[in-house]
Parts: C-alpha cells; sequence; structure tokens
C-alpha cells in the first residue's frame, strides 16, 4: 500500500507559525524531501495562515516555498501534526485527501482537544510557576497523558473520520492506532532522524567523566528519588543550556538518563548515544519498543521504587567499565547512523507517483 500522488497532486505541510521545536523541524524537513529528493509539489501551510512572519529564522535554510491557502481538491493531500491545532483544520475540507502524522501519543492527549483551553494551559502555567518557587510542578502531566491513553478510545473520536491515512514516527504509535482499530493498510512508518552534520559530531572518549546527564523535562519524579538515594554520583540537568553547551555535556557524561513517557521516538537519548554516552530508560512509551529505541534491556528498568538500587548499580558499573559499556551500544548508533538513509526510502515507498489522476 501508499498514498498515490498524481501529476497535478499538491502536497501540504501544517505547522505552527514561526515556532522552533522538534515537531516543526521534522514538518519542514519532510517538505524539504518531498521537493529536493521525490521532485513533488510540496509546501508548508503555516497556522495561524495570516501570520505576518511565518517561517522561522532556523528554517529559512530549508527554503520551503510556503501558502497562505490550501486547494481542496480532491487529487492534493494536505499533512498535519497530531497535535490539536492541525487535527482541527481538518473538517474545514471535504474534497483533498487528509492525514496525521504522529510525532507523538501523549501530545495528542495532552491537548486543548480532550480538555478546555482553560483547563490546559492552565495547568501548564502553574507547572511553570511551581518550578520556581517549589522547584517540582503540582501537575504529573505525564501521568495525566497515560491515564487518557489507557481510558479513551480512539475510534470513538470523530475528527478522525475525516483521516484518509496515518503517518507514525514510532513503532509506538503505530502500536497505539492498530490497538484503537485503525485499519494497518491506512498507517505508514515515516520516523525522523538527526541532522547528518550531528552525526558528524567527534567525541574525545578520554575525556569522558563519571557525569549522569539527564533532562528535567522528562521523568523528574522518579529521577529525584534515584539522586536522593546515590548522592555520591554527578547529575547534571541539561537544562538551561545553549544547544552547544548540551552538546559538551553529553560528550563529557558516561551516562545519560530517561524515565519520561517517551511520547515517541525521542532525539535526546539519540543524541546521549552519538555523543558516546551510555543510555538507561525506563520502559513507558516508545521505550518499551526495541525498534524505537534498540538498546539491551538490562538498559532499561521499569520506574519503581524497587528498581532504584539495579539503576544505580547499572550507572556505576557503566562509569567503572566504561570501554566495555560503550560496546554495548554500537548497534543504537548504527541504527542512528542509517535512518537519514531510511527516512528517504521510507518516503519513496510511501509517496508513489502515478501518471494518471483521480
Amino acid at each position: 500500500m501508499s498514498i498515490p500522488v498524481y501529476k497535478d497532486t499538491k502536497i501540504y505541510v501544517v505547522a505552527p507559525a514561526n515556532a522552533a521545536t522538534g515537531g516543526p523541524e521534522l514538518l519542514h524537513q519532510l517538505v524539504y524531501h518531498l521537493r529536493n529528493d521525490l521532485n513533488l509539489n510540496a509546501f508548508m501551510y503555516y497556522l495561524p495562515d495570516n501570520h505576518p512572519n511565518p517561517v522561522h529564522p532556523e528554517y529559512k535554510m530549508y527554503n520551503n516555498p510556503y501558502v497562505r491557502e490550501v486547494e481542496d481538491n480532491k487529487n492534493n493531500i494536505i499533512i498535519v501534526p497530531e497535535i490539536a491545532g492541525g487535527i482541527e483544520i481538518l473538517p474545514k475540507f471535504s474534497n483533498i485527501r487528509k492525514a496525521i502524522w504522529w510525532l507523538s501519543v501523549d501530545n495528542f492527549y495532552l491537548s486543548p482537544i480532550f480538555t478546555s483551553k482553560e483547563n490546559f494551559f492552565f495547568r501548564r502555567t502553574i507547572n511553570k510557576i511551581s518550578n520556581i518557587i517549589l522547584n517540582k510542578p503540582l501537575f504529573d502531566i505525564e501521568e495525566l497523558a497515560l491515564k487518557k491513553i489507557n481510558q479513551f478510545n480512539l475510534c470513538k473520536f470523530n475528527k478522525l473520520k475525516y483521516v484518509n491515512f496515518y503517518l507514525v514516527q514510532s513503532y509506538y504509535a503505530m502500536h497505539h492506532l492498530e490497538n484503537n482499530g485503525i485499519p494497518k493498510e491506512k498507517i505508514f512508518y515515516l520516523s525522523d532522524y538527526l541532522n547528518e552534520s550531528f552525526l558528524k559530531i567527534y567525541t574525545n572518549l578520554l575525556k569522558k567523566e563519571n557525569i549522569v546527564a539527564y533532562n528535567p523535562k522528562k521523568g523528574l519524579n522518579f529521577t529525584k528519588k534515584i539522586m536522593r538515594r546515590a548522592p555520591e554520583i554527578k547529575f547534571v540537568p541539561l537544562v538551561n543550556m545553549t544547544r552547544q553547551q548540551v552538546v559538551e555535556t553529553l560528550q563529557r557524561a558516561k551516562v545519560y538518563i530517561d524515565f519520561g513517557n517517551h511520547p515517541g521516538k525521542d532525539r535526546m537519548p539519540r543524541e546521549a548515544a552519538i555523543l558516546g554516552c551510555c543510555v538507561i530508560t525506563g520502559k513507558r512509551g516508545s521505550a518499551a519498543f526495541f525498534k524505537d529505541v534498540p538498546i539491551s534491556e538490562e538498559y532499561k528498568f521499569e520506574d519503581k521504587e524497587e528498581n532504584i538500587p539495579k539503576i544505580i548499580e547499572k550507572i556505576k558499573d557503566c562509569f567503572e567499565n566504561f570501554e566495555e559499556r560503550y560496546k554495548d551500544f554500537d548497534y543504537y548508533r548504527q541504527v542512528i547512523k542509517k535512518e537519514p538513509e531510511k527516512f528517504l526510502k521510507d518516503l519513496r515507498k510511501i509517496f508513489t507517483q502515478n501518471n494518471e489522476n483521480l
């Protein structure tokens, strides 16, 4: 199965205007490769569509053209991310073929689609204030997402009746859609990749230190429990740093831990592995799938109190036997380095050209 592209097909990829995060970057990369590698007529479509400067400076290098209107034609295709803003515009169109690119699972359930916008922004605002004053969030956003994922039946979500195809960035997302009754023939795997210039960064392993790096935005509550039980270990949060400082910290660290929800195939564990870290994760989300996080089970732990001594033991093992433990991630690094090639291969498999029109 594939998504046929005709002589006059135009492909519109929806992204938030003037925003620079992981998701929008993937959406820009998609248009870039559709145009430059598949020679297809692809465009960015920004929301809101009347934004005076919709292209963020970081993405001008892609040189992607954008449009202010979408031609609602049956030969055309519109691709939206799984977040509320994208999905909510789909009912506006009657004829165009519609696709959702599931860049994550959890973010879909955390969006204002499932709660009032007031509650959605209230929780996040309170958490920001609480983090500053109390150094901890009041609302466990990750647990709220898991609760909704386990309770909600995706097939009952009316807005999905407008969707013709589903692209998935992770096997976690694919598994989730299939379990919710989405037909397999409508689901297409299209992951992402680390920038090729990033893959070429040289890391001197001899300069590695007994440091554990972590992202305080991911699984912080459990990470703090580990830290309290191991005061002799130096933990460094990847926060309030420039991009270069994050890279340099990961180059120094021997270990990177991530006990977050892994809502999609996260970039930070892959970046850590490429920069020479041993990677230890939980078993939530994509981390539960070997195809998404292809590391040995001995480096994956459920985030339970009884596992904390084992996690600390594994961290110390990585410190003391780093040269050997580093080799345990050779396969993970090989997979990561092949991702740009696989992305293009999957893209060509999904979008097949048809000389006729619908």
